[in-house]
């Protein structure tokens, strides 16, 4: 789909196509260095993770929109390997929670502990205290050791004893979980699930990438050889230049529409929040600096729409009758909602 913004002070030149008229943006030099260096984290990430490009795009996109994510599938599919990976991939401060039904909130968030010597309260760290959290299995928690993560996640800072504590920049939470049906599992509230910016699968690899894996994996774990390609530095700044990516007024409310439909849906007794409105567009200037432009076009929230808005929502009891899972209600609002039309000057 060809879709042409609002005409914008950095608009350089028009083309035509298909007899759509498109605008081509000068690209500023750090969306080149942003696209570089993604690409060499994404390479790294696939050095390790076989036949899962779009997840790992889609990992980077999080990243980059100052998100977090949650990957849900059955065990052995690389769930973790996937955050590993990533963690690995950048040279920053990187910590990792089993989640288990006996872990407590003051295991993740840490503890104010008496000096013996010092004769006064001393706060140990936890390990949200880092730049990349890997929240292993996360729904295995009791929810109230998985509400420890809700200030974190949404404010950047952690609250122990009336102190407040912030973190540092980059901060994201890539939390992995198991089907609810299976034993031991949680189900995560709607206000956890609702902090996380988007929610993939991992599914089954192709049997030619199962193939390789079993070549690449047989000896030692590639992770053992997997080497930083970018520093914390190089994020933060990154994440700034997409900051700086251009959203014109029809696409934002594009978005709008897209999450007020939700709301609306007789499929759904739960619709999106505001708060996935934001991701969403935040998601969307992610993914359009990934692909070279610096500038929103629907197609990107259409692409982000599934795994940005899908697992807030709660379908209906007629929808859950009917087995009508909320990414097949999401994707027949794409549908439906009027995409905005093109025009410039």
């Amino acid at each position: 789909m060809a879709w042409l913004p609002q005409r914008h002070p950095r608009d350089s030149r028009r083309t035509s196509h298909g007899g759509l008229v498109a605008v081509t943006h000068d690209v500023p030099p750090q969306l080149d260095e942003l696209v570089s260096t993604a690409h060499r984290i994404r390479e790294a990430i696939e050095s390790v993770i076989e036949g899962k490009g779009d997840a790992v795009r889609l990992t980077l996109t999080v990243l980059l929109a100052e998100g977090h994510l949650l990957i849900e599938d059955v065990p052995g599919v690389g769930k973790t390997m996937l955050a590993k990976a990533l963690a690995r991939s950048i040279d920053c401060p990187v910590r990792r929670v089993q989640f288990t039904p006996d872990l407590l909130p003051s295991d993740i968030t840490g503890v104010s502990a008496y000096n013996q010597q010092t004769r006064e309260f001393e706060f140990k760290p936890g390990p949200v205290f880092a730049n990349i959290v890997v929240g292993d299995e996360i729904n295995r928690a009791s929810p109230k050791t998985q509400s420890a993560l809700l200030e974190c996640m949404e404010e950047h800072q952690v609250t122990v004893d009336g102190k407040t504590y912030g973190l540092d920049m980059p901060f994201m939470v890539i939390a992995t979980q198991n089907p609810i049906e299976m034993e031991g599992t949680y189900p995560l509230p709607e206000a956890q699930r609702d902090r996380f910016t988007a929610r993939i699968a991992m599914g089954y690899p192709e049997p030619t990438a199962e193939l390789e894996m079993l070549d690449v994996h047989g000896g030692n774990s590639p992770l053992d050889k997997l080497q930083p390609v970018a520093t914390t530095a190089e994020v933060r700044a990154l994440i700034e230049a997409v900051r700086g990516v251009y959203v014109s007024q029809p696409v934002k409310k594009y978005a709008i529409d897209l999450v007020v439909a939700t709301r609306h849906s007789p499929d759904l007794r739960l619709g999106a929040s505001p708060r996935s409105t934001l991701q969403l567009v935040r998601a969307a200037r992610a993914h359009a600096a990934l692909s070279g432009r610096d500038y929103v076009i629907p197609d990107d929230l259409q692409d982000l729409a599934i795994p940005v808005l899908a697992h807030r929502l709660l379908p209906s009891i007629e929808a859950q009758g009917q087995r009508r899972l909320p990414e097949q209600v999401v994707t027949d609002l794409i549908r439906r909602v009027p995409v905005p039309e093109t025009r410039g000057r």
